[in-house]
């Protein structure tokens, strides 16, 4: 059992956490959580995406959120990008960093982009082609990668072939997403060995939802087999409108705390982690879903 000595942590609360959010959040607030967050020493701020405010109105202001945001020179501010003309807009706003996604279930893929996972291959090489040319940087995820709320549990070997395709279409990193947050440490395990019979572990990124309480057992199980890339959320903002009773993805405050338990670094204060998880919280008007932030009061 050789653990990593040095995890990079991908906040994706400013992005996956507050997409679902039903009531308006002013930019004025977005652009102070993600300059606060900026400060902590996380390296991987997803910033938000470049979609039709159509489908996600909360995110409608991405371009003046990105451009108003202090952006660190040491920190990456990567945005989702679901289509060619999502990319066009993230460029115009001078982004440097995109992500795009896919999925093994045909029916999620039908509810969430509205195409089959052909398809979404397709826009997604379409994407990753016209990215190349102004040298963005393109991370991969892969949703519902343990099972789907429609189609039950996923093969693993249809998780690796779409990851094989990512990689080979040239994304430098993949995160593989629980995205109803049903799985538990022995499938982790199975889909990662099955996946890193073709990708190599440091391409590899875990994104786990605690909707059943499992996600930081489940990063223990996928920090055992070397994976040192974890997507979180702080304060745990976030859910997937598509499962039943999901929450959202695992607290960031808590995986800190669980790593500086075992002496892996982060580079994270948790300190002010934990001070962001509070701000943004008191903005929604409920309490962090952060255990550690709970128990601290």
């Amino acid at each position: 059992m050789t653990f990593p000595k040095l995890v990079k942590i991908v906040e994706v609360s400013p992005r996956d956490g507050l997409q679902n959010e039903a009531t308006p959040i002013p930019t004025d607030i977005k652009v102070e959580f993600i300059n606060q967050l900026s400060d902590t020493g996380l390296k991987v701020i997803e910033a938000t995406s470049f979609v039709s405010p159509k489908w996600i109105p909360q995110l409608a202001d991405n371009t003046e959120v990105f451009q108003r945001i202090k952006k660190k020179s040491d920190v990456s501010y990567p945005v989702l990008v679901p289509n060619k003309k999502g990319l066009e807009a993230a460029i115009a706003a001078g982004v440097k960093e995109i992500a795009v996604f896919t999925t093994p279930s045909e029916q999620f893929s039908q509810k969430n982009t509205n195409c089959s996972v052909v398809e979404s291959i397709d826009r997604i090489t379409e994407i990753i082609y016209d990215a190349k040319n102004y040298d963005l940087r393109v991370r991969g995820y892969i949703s519902c990668v343990i099972a789907c709320p429609y189609e039950g549990n996923m093969a693993p070997e249809k998780v690796t072939a779409l990851a094989r395709i990512l990689r080979k279409l040239g994304c430098y990193e993949i995160s593989l997403g629980d995205t109803i947050g049903v799985g538990t440490p022995r499938p982790v395990r199975l889909l990662l060995d099955n996946v890193m019979g073709e990708i190599p572990v440091e391409q590899l990124a875990v994104h786990f939802h605690d909707t059943y309480g499992q996600a930081l057992a489940n990063i223990y199980a996928a920090l055992e087999m070397g994976v040192a890339t974890i997507d979180s959320s702080v304060a745990g903002l976030g859910g997937c409108p598509y499962a039943k009773g999901a929450s959202g993805n695992v607290a960031t405050e808590d995986v800190i705390y669980m790593l500086n338990g075992m002496n892996i670094k982060t580079g994270v204060d948790f300190a002010k982690l934990v001070a962001v998880g509070n701000f943004i919280s008191k903005q929604l008007g409920r309490e962090s879903r952060s255990k550690v932030a709970k128990a601290l009061g």
